[in-house]
């Protein structure tokens, strides 16, 4: 992690895990998943004194974008999201975010396609498409960094659920091949929920490998 400076907070009713990716030259910050509790968010980022550059997001379900707009709106960032995530992203009832109070709604500023490079806040970034888990599931690899944000595709020993609405068990099976087979094993993975792991554990101990 030569120039990453990596905060976390643990946010909303099933614990998401958002990400804040300092860039220790700049100063600068990227958001991984704003799943909830604005605020919560406001005030990590003034702990770290970074300054806001943009937000990642891994999949479009609730518990990881109900603070988009508020983040975006306070900081003027632009939203990235793979692109094959639109529909999930505009839709209430595909997202699930009706059942928490009012619907969520996002427009990424930033569509990505597989395997698409990009720069953001000073970090060289490759998303990775990664489908079972939503039609449109992306991790985010640093290569220069070690890290890959692996959202709900790829947990500690196991990989997210695909019995949602655009779920599938082969997809993210082939997804979780993906990652495992291409990325070094030293790779260390940042999950949307719970612990993180690295590529090698999950190469030798995931039963879904």
């Amino acid at each position: 992690m030569a120039k990453l400076e990596l905060h976390k907070c643990i946010l909303g009713n099933v614990f998401t895990n958002c990400y804040f990716l300092k860039n220790k030259e700049t100063g600068e910050v990227l958001i991984v998943d704003p799943a909830a509790c604005a605020d919560k968010i406001f005030r990590k980022i003034s702990e770290i004194g970074g300054k806001p550059a943009g937000i990642l997001l891994t999949h479009g379900h609730f518990d990881h974008i109900l603070a988009v707009e508020e983040v975006r709106n306070q900081y003027k960032i632009p939203v990235y999201a793979s692109r094959a995530e639109q529909q999930m992203l505009k839709e209430p009832s595909m997202n699930m975010s009706g059942h928490y109070g009012a619907g969520c709604s996002i427009k990424p500023d930033e569509l990505l396609d597989d395997l698409q490079v990009f720069e953001a806040a000073g970090f060289s970034i490759q998303m990775l498409l990664t489908p079972g888990h939503t039609p449109g599931s992306c991790c985010y690899y640093l290569k220069e960094e070690g890290v890959l944000f692996s959202g709900d595709t790829l947990f500690y020993g196991s990989v997210g659920r695909t019995d949602f609405p655009g779920g599938s068990t082969a997809q993210i099976v082939r997804s979780l091949h993906k990652l495992v087979d291409s990325l070094p094993e030293e790779t260390e993975v940042y999950p949307g929920h719970d612990a993180s792991t690295t590529i090698g554990y999950e190469k030798r101990y995931n039963p879904f490998v």
